[in-house]
């Protein structure tokens, strides 16, 4: 092989050639880069996403409503009072002895305000054996959860003091102070151990303690100046948790991604004979040159959540494009940077028994994918029968899939009391525990005609079945403004309580106050933002779905100049999304083998977890995709027959795909150990479908597929090619010789 000189053109080798040549500035330039990125981050602040801004429609016009009268909405407490044995009924003594103290302990601790008897608010259950004690919270409603452990004392102390009935705490404050107690650490956990685990799978991978950190600190520097970068982006574009949780699982995944594909080129062009400049040369022409198509295609999937017009979605999607961005940069410049300044060195920390590529030689490829390839190539028709049968037979559930927002209980089971006292509280009173509100926004409210408008809809919500009562109206006459708070019947179950919702809406406020000139009156609450929230994502549906394969099917076509290999990476993409979303109904909606992954069938998939799905995954998937059909082409540009280049080009990729796949997959059932119900259906829809993309897609149908196909993979019409010519770097020939076509056979690329 030699050293011989390599012609290095295109923007990936430029910009590693003139790293390697200026490693000192490279290196300088993105430790400067990271730095003021978290230095502006930090002085800039962040603007996290309104929940208010979230959707469009009516829970929007309402929220518009609150905040244009300056109504600052308190944090609403409930204590439900209720016979232990079905005995005791609110009429007996010791029942009111029981709300009498409850209404003095909760008022006693300074922190509540607006208590109210249920004998005086008449929220008395139709059994008369559960009753409700209700109260604000003084202060800031989003911080009210560290005010209320005093509050929640003294309702248990109550409950000391009569042990014959139930007596207990529920509201927003309440509810979140005891999820953040229970699992308030659990997304840290997650994402601190994301970095070990990564490394102990790269120590594995490599041998080297030098060459695994390489990696690892790529991702977690891109990671941090994206951090940095949010807080600038947030002013335009309001952030959330949500997007920096999904930033780092992508900026873990693509940062260790790209530079493993990197690293492994360069270290393999030195084991076949090439001096340190020349694999540095090869490597930046070859896998840079892939590192930037994946990146794109990366970038170009997750700019498809922009288009659902929902804050969180779209703070992800920005998020996430800004970490894909940073990694593919860092990968081009700074990495080569790196190998260049720590040559022979990249090696050290060798720990023994690991890693025998240079015993083997660099040539030699995965035995095991060397041994199914041998099997694929040898019946490529029976393979891809066998494959896509599997895959089909995989995803068939999906086509029962049934998307809905969780219920708390659906969300946690009975891990939490609150879980408990949630279902005992809706079983007493539907809805209570989340009852629509209705914003009534008039030129005066207190005029006749609102006033009665006001008392037929309270009526009318009660006689038409929506609601049991009661229905309570809150007056803001100084603000022309009334909240009427209406519990909806089928509580807790969602497609009831969505009935109730659409009763009210279609029939109730039509009826009443949709008679009265002038007067708005917007639904909101729980179910109604999330019926809203599932309207609005459904109907981006189409659009994020055709952006995304539209523009990766262009951005396959224009980067290896074939109508086939686009056509092919879009069907195989979609076969991979569609059996990770068989494998989400079977376990979590229909319950087949949930326990083995620690969860339950909950009978339905979370509404935003499919769409999200799919971008993550179209995205990510492109990684391997463009990496190994990188190397195929390289190889049959380099004068291999088709078929040989195939068995090379994936069997020389096997050990970077696997490896970068067993991270991705160890790092996103992480999230699958999470105690949500939501988390772990995302954790385990991810690990499945890189897991499957990154064996049967890759190590099985490609190739088979494109042994198939032959010449004909290299397809491209006439009409086609005046596109752009964005192939001019991915080989790095030899000048001298000339290749040697195999077999005498033409490429038609």
């Amino acid at each position: 092989m030699g050293n011989t000189d390599v012609r290095t053109r295109g923007l990936a080798a430029r910009a590693g050639g003139w790293s390697a040549r200026h490693r000192w500035a490279a290196v300088g330039i993105w430790v400067l880069f990271v730095v003021l990125a978290l230095g502006l981050g930090s002085a800039a602040g962040r603007v996290n996403v309104d929940e208010n801004d979230q959707l469009k429609g009516e829970t929007h016009t309402a929220a518009r409503i609150i905040d244009d009268a300056g109504i600052k909405e308190p944090a609403a407490e409930t204590v439900l009072i209720q016979s232990g044995d079905g005995s005791a009924k609110a009429t007996s003594g010791e029942f009111r002895a029981a709300v009498a103290d409850v209404v003095k302990a909760v008022r006693g601790t300074g922190r509540v305000t607006g208590v109210t008897s249920p004998y005086d608010s008449h929220a008395i259950s139709r059994d008369g054996r559960s009753a409700l004690v209700q109260f604000d919270m003084r202060g800031d409603a989003d911080t009210a959860y560290d005010r209320v452990q005093p509050v929640i004392d003294a309702v248990a102390g109550a409950q000391k003091a009569h042990g014959s009935l139930r007596i207990e705490e529920i509201g927003g404050a309440s509810m979140t102070k005891q999820y953040k107690d229970a699992f308030g650490d659990d997304f840290k956990q997650a994402e601190y151990s994301a970095v070990p685990v990564a490394l102990g799978i790269l120590l594995i991978a490599f041998g080297a303690l030098v060459a695994a950190l390489l990696p690892v600190g790529l991702a977690i520097t891109a990671i941090m100046a994206t951090m940095g970068l949010m807080g600038v982006v947030s002013h335009l574009q309001p952030m959330s948790d949500t997007a920096n949780s999904v930033m780092l699982l992508v900026g873990m995944a693509v940062g260790v991604d790209y530079c493993l594909f990197y690293l492994r080129r360069e270290r393999e062009e030195r084991l076949a004979g090439r001096d340190a400049g020349t694999a540095l040369r090869i490597a930046a022409a070859t896998s840079g040159r892939a590192v930037i198509v994946s990146g794109v295609t990366v970038f170009v999937a997750m700019a498809g959540l922009l288009f659902t017009g929902l804050a969180t979605f779209q703070a992800m999607g920005l998020a996430s494009m800004m970490v894909v961005a940073v990694a593919m940069v860092g990968s081009v410049t700074v990495l080569p940077a790196l190998l260049s300044l720590l040559g022979e060195r990249v090696e050290k920390g060798r720990i023994p028994f690991l890693n025998r590529t240079k015993q083997r030689g660099p040539d030699s490829g995965s035995r095991f994918w060397t041994a199914v390839l041998r099997g694929v190539l040898a019946r490529p028709l029976v393979s891809v029968v066998v494959a896509v049968g599997a895959l089909l037979a995989v995803a068939a559930p999906a086509l029962g899939m049934k998307t809905q927002q969780l219920t708390l209980d659906q969300e946690f089971g009975n891990s939490l009391p609150m879980v408990q006292t949630y279902d005992r509280m809706n079983e007493a009173f539907p809805g209570g525990s989340e009852p629509a509100q209705v914003i009534v926004k008039a030129k005066d409210i207190n005029a006749p005609e609102v006033r009665r408008a006001l008392s037929d809809f309270r009526a009318q919500a009660i006689s038409s079945g929506a609601s049991r009562g009661p229905v309570d109206i809150k007056l803001h006459a100084d603000r022309n403004v009334a909240v009427v708070s209406v519990p909806l019947v089928g509580g807790s179950d969602m497609d009831k309580a969505v009935k109730s919702l659409d009763t009210l809406r279609d029939r109730v406020r039509p009826a009443t106050l949709g008679k009265v000139e002038g007067v708005q009156a917007p639904i909101a609450g729980q179910v109604a933002g999330n019926h809203d929230f599932n309207d609005q994502l459904l109907g981006s549906v189409v659009p994020v779905f055709a952006f995304v394969v539209a523009f990766a099917f262009l951005l396959m076509l224009l980067s290896f100049r074939s109508l086939t290999v686009a056509i092919t990476s879009i069907v195989l993409n979609l076969l991979s999304v569609g059996a990770a979303y068989g494998i989400l109904v079977a376990v979590f909606q229909h319950g087949w083998g949930a326990s083995l992954v620690g969860a339950e069938g909950v009978g339905a998939i979370v509404t935003w977890l499919p769409l999200f799905l799919f971008v993550i995954l179209f995205g990510l998937s492109m990684d391997y995709h463009v990496f190994v059909v990188s190397r195929i082409r390289e190889a049959r540009m380099r004068g291999r027959t088709t078929r040989d280049a195939i068995q090379h080009g994936v069997v020389t990729t096997a050990g970077v795909v696997t490896s970068a796949a067993v991270i991705m997959v160890a790092v996103f059932a992480i999230f699958g150990t999470l105690s949500m119900q939501s988390m772990k259906q995302m954790g385990v829809g991810l690990a499945a479908a890189v897991l499957i993309d990154a064996t049967v897609i890759r190590g099985v149908l490609l190739p088979a597929v494109m042994a198939l196909l032959g010449e004909r993979n290299w397809y491209l019409p006439k009409w086609l090619h005046r596109l752009p010519d964005l192939t001019h770097d991915e080989s790095p020939e030899p000048v001298a010789p000339a290749p040697v076509r195999g077999e005498g056979e033409r490429l038609g690329v």
